[in-house]
């Protein structure tokens, strides 16, 4: 983690384990996590990225997604950083 930014790669995760793993990093992340970077990958396919961003723009604890020029990255962005 650098800066406030919990990275977490979900390469090679069914779309279960990786709301397994995206579900304990929010509920965990303290007040010094003010984003979580989720690497899904494009290449093999978009099914992780679609579900992330279909399932997680709405949740409560997320302020916002943010779309990098990466294509194969997603921001869920917990709060402003100051």
């Amino acid at each position: 983690m650098s800066a406030g930014i919990l990275e977490l790669d979900l390469h090679g995760s069914s779309q279960y384990q990786a709301r397994i793993r995206i579900n304990a990093a929010l509920r965990r992340a303290g007040r010094d996590v003010y984003r979580i970077r989720l690497v899904h990958g494009y290449r093999g396919g978009t099914a992780l990225r679609d579900m992330i961003r279909r399932e997680y723009k709405s949740h409560p604890k997320i302020l916002r997604l943010e779309l990098g020029l990466n294509p194969g990255e997603t921001d869920l962005v917990l709060r402003e950083w100051l």
